[in-house]
């Protein structure tokens, strides 16, 4: 079976000539031009290996980058960018980029990348399905009485036990993979939501209501969802 790439590129030239190289090798690959359509891309494809650039319209690149972090730790993601600048790449890495690859870049190096990365998924293909994020699984995570179960949906708190929904799974994803540092509320929601016009701060602020409702014992003075003045909000846990 042809292995896939998505290639999310708002350059069409670029684009274009990757695609007819990378078919030329025997792949199947698809582009989108935005940040939007590349997570949409990403969810209905299925692909093996995403080609990335930073500068994109309506959502960039490295919010693209965390949002399909928060599901899919293995995945290679190959960042393509004329932001060479060594703080860009430092904060992709960080972020959980792969390999990273500036432009003007040489097409034979950049095909040689894309075979490295695949043959590296190949490995982990044949190692177990245990999904690991930062140190922690992400089938289950505990702090104080509260416990979370990403697989049933099932959290054990003050309230007993409740049925989370998919947003907020995502959203205790995100701050539990980010604990510790402020998260702007620009941040969630494009993170958590791939920000679309129909989302608003206050939506961020209302989910965190939720969850203070769930897991502080006074939802009013927060232990763990805490705000940030002018910035946004913090998930204050220290992992020991």
């Amino acid at each position: 079976m042809k292995k896939r790439i998505l290639i999310i590129e708002d350059e069409e030239h670029i684009a274009e000539g990757l695609k007819l190289n990378l078919a030329f090798q025997g792949y199947e690959v698809c582009i989108a031009s935005d940040g939007v359509s590349g997570l949409q891309k990403w969810k209905e494809w299925n692909p093996d290996l995403i080609v990335l650039d930073i500068m994109l319209p309506l959502i960039d690149g490295l919010s693209v980058l965390r949002n399909i972090r928060l599901e899919d730790e293995r995945i290679p993601i190959l960042i393509l960018s004329a932001k060479g600048d060594s703080r860009d790449k430092v904060k992709g890495f960080s972020y959980g980029v792969d390999d990273y690859l500036s432009k003007p870049f040489n097409l034979e190096e950049f095909m040689l990348r894309v075979e490295r990365l695949l043959t590296r998924l190949s490995w982990y293909e044949t190692d177990g399905d245990q999904d690991i994020t930062d140190g922690f699984s992400l089938t289950e995570y505990t702090f104080d009485n509260n416990r979370i179960n990403f697989e049933t949906s099932v959290a054990t708190c003050r309230l007993g036990d409740i049925h989370l929904t998919e947003q907020e799974l995502r959203l205790l994803k995100i701050f539990i993979i980010h604990r510790g540092k402020p998260l702007s509320r620009k941040e969630l929601l494009e993170i958590g939501w791939g920000y679309s016009g129909e989302t608003t701060t206050r939506t961020v602020d209302n989910f965190i209501v939720r969850l203070r409702k769930y897991f502080e014992d006074d939802p009013r003075k927060p232990v763990y969802f805490k705000s940030v003045r002018s910035v946004g909000y913090i998930f204050d846990h220290d992992l020991k």
